[in-house]
């Protein structure tokens, strides 16, 4: 049994933009809570986290690393993260299994992009919140104007819990102590702030308070308002850290330990029972007599170990030899093998108590996201999915030399389990399998890692714009298949109508047949035929979305009527409505977010201008950057990469991120519906 309970988990994510020292503060904290003897550097390669070879040629994290740590009376489980945007996979997928995210935010840099993203996804997903200031030491750095600066962006609720003082080497507990200067003022000023933060909260603590002052609160009082006020996100505490030089290290692990929610003091996870609209919440409670259930949150393919799968618990305790089911399945696996992670090793334990992080090995049916549970009555279960941003950056791929089909399609399919923003779309109608990824830096990892993972080369060239199809009006449509062969024939007639639905809705089926017209066991055959015309579009060759088919009419025969009849009568019905309905073709629109220098503010936005983009504003960062907020057809950004290092001397950088799809201009859809259409004939 572990040496510690649900009460001392400590589960923290640090989170942050690239360059913020997370994986400095990470060696820091496990040096300093005794996992480690002596702290990695990134600079050689030495890191607990950064053990991937990819990782260490290139000095930053790829991949979320976890390592233990038992300090006082707590247990930590920390997850590095990556701060790149093109990896932010990994670092959402780390927020499901914790219950605070640490953002580490660089002094000398400030807020920067990532910080406000992970900022928001932690809000969200309304997980408690710790701002870590690191790199204290650094020379001509204001964190009088950094802490204003992240007050004003985040909200007054961001205090210190801490501060930095003689010149950032060492730092002063502010929130039990109201005595001494800092490097930012009185102590006493920022006590009396947080104090009055944290006591609002509770109307029972405020009138102890308020009658007797701070000596009239008991530490148990004081914990639990404070530990409300995480919860309710009324407070965002804020802790400074040198990682390199190790102040404040001791300090933020006390904070750890003494401040951060255990399982049983966060908010729930969100958990819920059934699919779609039938899906009720349910509490899942951190008891160790419950049924299990636990959330798959990171896979990975390792050479030596084989398929490792990684969960959190978040109820009943999982043992050697448990018998568990995977989602809806109703064949159990038997855990044979169960280890805690501290990076690229895999230490062996007897068993995972609520609230603990732990791994399998060698199950190939677990896949991400998965709910592991030892209970047939529980086998509905599932976790809110996390919002993962929408992989826009893609390219073509195929085997470099024929006869490597299959392997190159185990190792797509190794690499799709591991990333959630990495995405397959095999198109087969072009015979062409598309590769996305969240930037161009994504995708070129990804590739370097099929060659040296599974020694797969592939070519690749730019792929077609997913555009979409739609209509624009209500429509009916009709079609009567009939074929007579000599012997039994074929006889089916559906009436059908299509409307069109709001935008990102998909596709409904509404059978409305009445008296039987259209006999129960044929309305399958129906929809199977509409269905085939989506996938392949109407008018220009595209998926088509956002539309509702409702069937209403139709006849049939007592010996020829089958299913292929229906089938064929359904798809062409569904095509004559489309045809009628006004089609529209839909172009993908990406947020585009630019951030250049103030000098070359002029010249990116006229370039936006002629990518008929649409500039929503500005934005200003600390050292001179400016943010320029678009949105712009992804048609027009193919090769926006080289455009921006030319018209900034490789100093400008971007992300993408999906927004919606919207109608091309009118000569487009007429390029696009011409090409379609000697391809229809010819077919």
């Amino acid at each position: 049994m572990p040496s510690y309970t649900t009460e001392d988990i400590r589960n923290i994510a640090l989170a942050g933009h690239a360059g913020a020292g997370k994986t400095t503060l990470f060696e820091a904290l496990l040096q300093a809570g005794g996992t480690l003897q002596t702290a990695g550097t990134v600079e050689r390669g030495s890191t607990l986290s950064d053990f991937d070879p990819m990782e260490k040629a290139r000095g930053h994290s790829i991949n979320s690393a976890i390592a233990s740590i038992d300090h006082g009376g707590s247990h930590l489980n920390l997850i590095d993260t990556p701060g790149y945007p093109d990896f932010r996979g990994p670092t959402l997928s780390a927020l499901a299994a914790v219950e605070t995210v640490a953002v580490v935010i660089n002094a000398a840099t400030g807020i920067e992009y990532s910080t406000q993203r992970m900022m928001d996804h932690a809000k969200a997903r309304r997980l408690c919140r710790l701002i870590v200031i690191n790199k204290i030491d650094a020379q001509d750095i204001d964190l009088n104007a950094l802490v204003e600066d992240i007050r004003q962006t985040f909200g007054r609720e961001c205090l210190p819990l801490n501060l930095p003082a003689e010149n950032g080497t060492k730092v002063i507990d502010c929130f039990r102590q109201n005595s001494g200067q800092s490097d930012l003022g009185p102590v006493s000023d920022w006590h009396q702030q947080i104090i009055d933060q944290v006591v609002e909260i509770n109307e029972e603590v405020m009138g102890h308070y308020l009658d007797q002052g701070e000596e009239g609160l008991s530490g148990d009082e004081l914990h639990e308002a404070f530990e409300q006020c995480l919860r309710e996100q009324h407070l965002v505490p804020i802790c400074f850290v040198s990682a390199r030089n190790g102040t404040g290290i001791a300090e933020l692990l006390d904070v750890c330990e003494h401040w951060m929610p255990n399982p049983f003091e966060a908010n729930p996870p969100p958990f819920f029972k059934g699919q779609g609209t039938h899906a009720v919440p349910v509490l899942a409670e951190p008891l160790a007599d419950k049924h299990v259930l636990a959330d798959v949150f990171k896979i990975v393919n390792d050479p030596f170990v084989g398929k490792l799968s990684i969960f959190r618990v978040y109820q009943g305790t999982v043992k050697r030899d448990t018998q568990l089911f995977i989602d809806d399945g109703k064949k159990p696996f038997k855990v044979g093998h169960l280890f805690k992670l501290r990076g690229k090793d895999h230490l062996e334990v007897d068993e995972a108590i609520p609230g603990d992080i732990a791994a399998v090995a060698k199950i190939e049916e677990i896949h991400f996201d998965a709910v592991l549970h030892d209970s047939h009555d529980e086998d509905e279960f599932h976790l809110k999915p996390i919002d993962f941003p929408q992989p826009m950056f893609g390219l073509a791929i195929e085997p470099a030399s024929k006869g490597q089909e299959q392997k190159l399609a185990n190792a797509l399919h190794k690499l799709n389990e591991e990333d959630p923003c990495f995405r397959l779309e095999p198109h087969n109608e072009l015979n062409e399998t598309v590769i996305r990824g969240l930037g161009e830096l994504h995708l070129k990892l990804m590739l370097e890692r099929m060659k040296d993972r599974y020694n797969v080369d592939v070519s690749t060239r730019p792929p077609r714009i997913a555009y979409r199809e739609t209509v624009s009006s209500k429509a009916d449509g009709h079609h009567r298949h009939k074929k007579q062969t000599g012997g039994a024939g074929q006889f089916g007639e559906v009436f059908l109508r299509i409307e069109p639905l709001p935008r990102g809705t998909g596709f409904e089926f509404v059978d409305e047949v009445k008296g039987g017209t259209i006999p129960h066991q044929f309305i399958p055959a129906v929809e199977k035929g509409v269905r085939m015309v989506l996938d392949t579009g109407v008018v220009a060759g595209y998926q088509l979305q956002d539309v509702r088919v409702i069937v209403y009419d139709g006849k049939h025969h007592p010996v020829d009527s089958k299913e292929v009849a229906f089938v064929q009568a359904g798809k062409r019905a569904f095509v004559d409505a489309v045809n009628k309905a006004r089609p529209l073709v839909l172009e993908p629109v990406v947020n585009l977010d630019v951030a250049v220098p103030e000098e070359a503010v002029g010249d990116i936005t006229g370039g936006l201008a002629s990518k008929r983009a649409r500039i929503n504003g500005t934005d200003s960062m600390r050292g001179g950057e400016l943010v320029i907020r678009a949105q712009v057809p992804l048609a027009e950004v193919g090769d926006y990469a080289n455009e921006l290092k030319a018209s900034t001397a490789g100093r400008g950088r971007y992300t993408l991120e999906f927004s919606h799809y919207e109608p091309v201009p009118p000569p487009t859809q007429k390029q696009l519906m011409e090409a379609y259409k000697p391809k229809t004939e010819e077919e």
